[in-house]
């Protein structure tokens, strides 16, 4: 078993009093079962980037926690490969996908992965494993 965290997940655990289900899922769920996209790298960076001319100081604070995710997810951060390329392929004929929820999508497929996340509608009738930790 394995869940690939989405970002509006793992972003969640930022938060000074993050959701319940998040928190009590994260508490529950086994650290070494849990694995990142390096889109949600790439995602995390965009928001770093793109808020530091405003604020430095929490665009810093956050680079420093995508630091400590980065040692958290050590060997846990999964890249996209030429299998995950073909499955959003398909997956994205079946139904446009936004790009970076169908590679999501067709990683945890690919993996056998649940995908955690809390837009479940946009990959919802695709025969992914999905959880919201957001309900409940």
């Amino acid at each position: 078993m394995g869940y690939l965290i989405d970002t509006n997940v793992v972003s969640e655990l930022r938060r000074p009093r993050p959701h319940p289900g998040v928190a009590r899922w994260f508490a529950a769920a086994p650290s070494d079962e849990l694995h990142l996209s390096v889109l949600t790298v790439g995602e995390i960076r965009q928001g770093i980037e793109r808020l530091r001319p405003r604020d430095a100081p929490r665009a810093d604070d956050i680079e420093r926690w995508l630091d400590d995710l980065h040692r958290q997810f050590a060997d846990r951060v999964i890249a996209i490969d030429r299998a995950i390329a073909e499955k959003w392929g398909t997956l994205n004929a079946l139904r446009p996908l936004p790009v970076v929820d169908g590679l999501l999508a067709a990683t945890a497929a690919v993996r056998g992965w649940t995908l955690v996340t809390r837009n479940t509608k946009d990959v919802d009738g695709l025969g992914i494993d999905l959880l919201n930790p957001f309900e409940g």
